[in-house]
Order: structure tokens, then C-alpha cells, then sequence
């Protein structure tokens, strides 16, 4: 078997590169940080939000980015690395332009969900891991979406894709490439990975209401019900809401 089917998402190994110094982070970035850091009673308690900033100007969790997100939140270097390397949302090395996930928990996986990887897999010329040559895509196997109701789901930088297939995979792929306009499943533009860290670091791009709150599959139960006017049982001593 290939070397790539028993690489854990958890090796951390390699940690984050210190030799690569190279960073885009701007004094107007640090003062974005700290601008971050002044939402929290603690300033440590922004860390992970001013690590979705450094990705987004830097495309990874870059050396000079944990030393800049250290000196804000006031912790140590080894502390801002436990963090970074503990979620996998946080990357070691550049993600791509378009980062790519695909579900293959349980119900995406009896769905399709590990046939639809491979078959991205083969599409991109990559395995889960890694990123194109020519840094347009990278690709993610990725644990529960919470989208089980839409299996089997990919993720484009963040954003749903539902109900997916090889073929709608291709497609999708196809027009990113292409730098055509793509919409999620619900809704949702999709801009490309970096500009998604950005929202993730808590800066708003104006774009929140692109979309419906939650797809037709998970309030297919409640239209239902209210079709036909059916209540869920009160509970013994419970007050009625009101009163």
C-alpha cells in the first residue's frame, strides 16, 4: 500500500517551519491583530483568531506569525505552537488559492464520500495533504462537516458543496480553475481561501447573508410539522413560554 494511506492528520513532526522567514505581515496586520486581541477581557483568548489572520496573509502559520501572535496575546511561542499545531484548520505549509475538503466520516462515507476523494485526489494530481504545483489547490480529507443531511459534502474554502458526485466534483474543479464564478450549494460566492481566513480572523467581508440559514433537507422536518400543526409534548412542570 501507498505511504499516503497511514499518514495521521495528527503527525506533527515537522511542527511549524522556522527556516522559512519569509512573511507578508505589515505593521497595519499587527495593528489588526491588536485590534483582535481588544475584543477578549484576555488577550491570549484571541489566538486563534489572529492565527486565521497570519493565514490569510501568509497562506500558512508562518514562523513569523506565531512570533507576532505570541508577543500580542502576551503567552510564549511554545504555547501559540500547541495551538496551531492541535487544529487542523491551521496549516504547516501554503495552502492553496482554493482549498479543497472532502467529508469522508460515516455517513459521507457509506454515501461516497471516500470514492469522491479519491477520485479529487486523481483530478488534482494530489494526495489529501498536499497542494498543486502551481498553488491553485489544496486538498483536505476533513472529519464531520455537520452536513450529514447533504452526504456526501466537499468544503471550498469553508463553504458547502451538498449533495456532491464525481461528476459535479469535475465540474466544480473545472470552473474554479477557470476563475468563473462558483456559488455554494447555499448560496455563498466563493472568493478563495485566504479571503475566508480573513472572516474566520472576525473581520466582515459584507457577504453574511448570501444564502439561506439552513438548506430544505434540515427544516424539511419542522415544515412538516407545521403542516400539521403537530406540538412536541410539554414536559411535567415546565412553563409555558410567556408566562
Amino acid at each position: 500500500m501507498s505511504g499516503h494511506e497511514f499518514v495521521s492528520a495528527f503527525d506533527d513532526a515537522d511542527g511549524i517551519d522556522a527556516v522559512d522567514q519569509s512573511t507578508n505581515i505589515t505593521e497595519e496586520t499587527m495593528a489588526e491583530m491588536r485590534a483582535i486581541a481588544a475584543r477578549y477581557p484576555d488577550a491570549r483568548s484571541a489566538l486563534m483568531p489572529m492565527l486565521h489572520l497570519v493565514q490569510s496573509v501568509d497562506g500558512r502559520v508562518s514562523d513569523a506569525g506565531m512570533r507576532a501572535v505570541a508577543e500580542i496575546a502576551g503567552v510564549n511561542t511554545a504555547q501559540v505552537n500547541g495551538v496551531a499545531t492541535f487544529y487542523t484548520m491551521y496549516k504547516r505549509r501554503p495552502a492553496g488559492h482554493q482549498h479543497i475538503g472532502v467529508c469522508t466520516t460515516a455517513l459521507c462515507a457509506v454515501m461516497g464520500g471516500d470514492i469522491l476523494l479519491s477520485h479529487v485526489e486523481k483530478k488534482l494530481g494530489i494526495h489529501e495533504g498536499e497542494t498543486t504545483p502551481d498553488g491553485k489547490f489544496s486538498l483536505e480529507r476533513l472529519e464531520c462537516n455537520a452536513g450529514c443531511d447533504f452526504a456526501p459534502v466537499m468544503m471550498v474554502n469553508w463553504e458547502y458543496m451538498d449533495n456532491m458526485t464525481p461528476a459535479k466534483a469535475d465540474e466544480l474543479l473545472d470552473k474554479l480553475a477557470a476563475g468563473e464564478t462558483v456559488k455554494s450549494t447555499r448560496g455563498a460566492t466563493i472568493t478563495d481561501w485566504r479571503s475566508a481566513e480573513r472572516v474566520l480572523a472576525g473581520f466582515d467581508d459584507g457577504r453574511a447573508d448570501e444564502g439561506p440559514s439552513a438548506g430544505e433537507s434540515s427544516v424539511r422536518g419542522l415544515k412538516i410539522a407545521e403542516a400539521n400543526n403537530w406540538q412536541a409534548p410539554g414536559q411535567p412542570g415546565a412553563k409555558e413560554v410567556g408566562k
